[in-house]
């Protein structure tokens, strides 16, 4: 899978991306991931990409211009003429499990981090396939968004995690209407300040135990 993303905030990515499994993902040639500056597409020598609303307001817009700018090209120098486009807004669709199963089933991804007061509507309406967002919550802008969709999608593309723990997300996708499966886990010690682990989970009856987690 090839990830393009574009921000006014590049270095934000350096270190969440060289750590943990998306690390993983790119050493092993299973991601992609490049970071383009969106002032590389500026309007001009100053590096301004926004402008004031029309009709007044507050705050600065995200111009169609640059973003559509960037987007075409960037497709044409990856070779990604069918690359979905995702611009990530407060005002998108929230991103769910699913929604992550979809797009690790397809090749190319160009994710479009909103700052400011957000992006002319112009580049939701019809630059963006699609637009989502990561909760009921405003943010500075959507580096954080994108951040989010590329590690949960890494942890589903084939051969990013271990066995165990590709097995334990497989599960977790199969379970019919419903996605929550965080059943309370303990560890060392059994009793801390009277508070214990559960006897059934020191059973060592691993049926009882699966049946105890389904409930809980």
């Amino acid at each position: 899978m090839q990830i393009e993303v574009v921000t006014l905030f590049p270095k934000m990515f350096e270190s969440v991306f060289g750590e943990s499994m998306v690390k993983k993902g790119v050493e092993k040639g299973l991601i992609k991931i490049n970071i383009n500056n969106l002032r590389d597409w500026a309007t001009d020598s100053y590096g301004s990409v926004d402008d004031h609303p029309f009709g007044g307001g507050v705050g600065m817009l995200i111009r169609v211009d640059v973003v559509a700018r960037a987007v075409e090209e960037i497709k044409k120098k990856r070779g990604m003429a069918r690359a979905r486009v995702i611009a990530l807004s407060a005002k998108g669709k929230k991103y769910k499990q699913a929604k992550a199963e979809e797009l690790a089933k397809g090749e190319n991804l160009i994710l479009v981090c909103g700052h400011y007061e957000g992006f002319d509507q112009r580049v939701l309406d019809f630059v963006a396939d699609e637009v989502i967002s990561i909760g009921d919550y405003i943010l500075s802008g959507g580096e954080i968004g994108a951040m989010v969709i590329i590690d949960s999608l890494s942890r589903l593309i084939k051969g990013v995690l271990g066995k165990e723990e590709s097995s334990q997300i497989e599960s977790f996708s199969k379970i019919a209407g419903k996605r929550n499966i965080e059943y309370p886990q303990y560890t060392k010690p059994r009793n801390w300040q009277g508070h214990k682990v559960p006897d059934i989970l020191l059973s060592g009856n691993h049926q009882e135990i699966k049946k105890w987690r389904k409930l809980n």
